[in-house]
């Protein structure tokens, strides 16, 4: 249940369009509905301002399916993470509207209420297309929050013109995403061209001496460019949250 579900819960009530006894039946879901296997926080979006997320990893289908179901009604959105096609199928059965983002392994229901609102553009970029799956996962969750994401693939430092063909791109961000596997060093160069906020995603892409994305976090923690925050290695989501935090926070700069 978001803010908005909310009040206009409050305003049919004081309206006298929806009795009190039915806006309980609403409200107890507040703030978690327990499952059995699951305490589903219905709560989350108006805490935070986004609903929980589903993340499938280790859980049966049909856990999966129930917590989906519900969480439907109650958020305008719905993200079910690290899903594979037979779950998004399974979901499809009680929900035919919910897409499926492959790339970023991403079941979606529903569409942010307030996209428009939201006017800071979040950029999202990879070293190259290996880590396009981890940064489709930050692309797809920042859509989801209402908030505007452009893409700049495999731009990686091994190439750095590629990067630099696109200066216009990387001034025009609000909150740049970037995704790097094997030595991770392309967040610190964007921290070294934008004055804007740059969140490092390392990716577990590259060969052994990478082990599975520690290279690359420890590159990216040990940045010298300023303003670079570091998430978890192919924690795509997790960065495309915070993107979408500072997004709806961001305010025009001072000329």
């Amino acid at each position: 249940m978001n803010q908005e579900h909310l009040r206009n819960l409050l305003q049919q009530v004081a309206a006298g369009q929806l009795e009190v006894e039915a806006a309980l039946v609403e409200l107890k879901g507040l703030p978690f509905e327990d499952l059995g296997y699951a305490k589903v926080d219905h709560h989350r979006s108006l805490r935070t301002g986004f609903p929980e997320t589903v993340f499938c990893e280790n859980k049966t289908t049909e856990q999966i399916v129930g917590i989906v179901q519900a969480m439907r009604g109650k958020s305008p959105v719905i993200l079910a993470t690290r899903a594979s096609p037979d779950i998004y199928q399974a979901i499809g059965e009680i929900a035919p509207e919910a897409v499926y983002h492959d790339q970023a392994r991403i079941v979606q229901l529903g569409q942010p209420a307030d996209s428009d609102k939201c006017l800071a553009q979040c950029l999202v970029i990879t070293g190259g297309t290996s880590d396009i799956p981890v940064a489709e996962e930050a692309a797809v969750t920042v859509a989801a929050a209402g908030c505007p994401v452009q893409r700049l693939y495999d731009v990686g430092v091994a190439g750095l013109h590629r990067l630099l063909d696109h200066r216009e791109a990387l001034q025009e961000a609000a909150v740049l995403v970037v995704v790097a596997g094997m030595e991770g060093a392309l967040a610190s160069v964007v921290g070294g061209l934008v004055d804007k906020p740059v969140i490092a995603v390392p990716t577990s892409v590259g060969y052994g001496a990478s082990f599975g994305g520690l290279s690359a976090l420890l590159t990216m923690l040990n940045s010298c460019a300023t303003g670079v925050a570091v998430v978890n290695i192919d924690n795509g989501f997790g960065a495309g949250c915070f993107a979408a935090l500072l997004c709806q926070n961001w305010r025009q700069p001072r000329p």
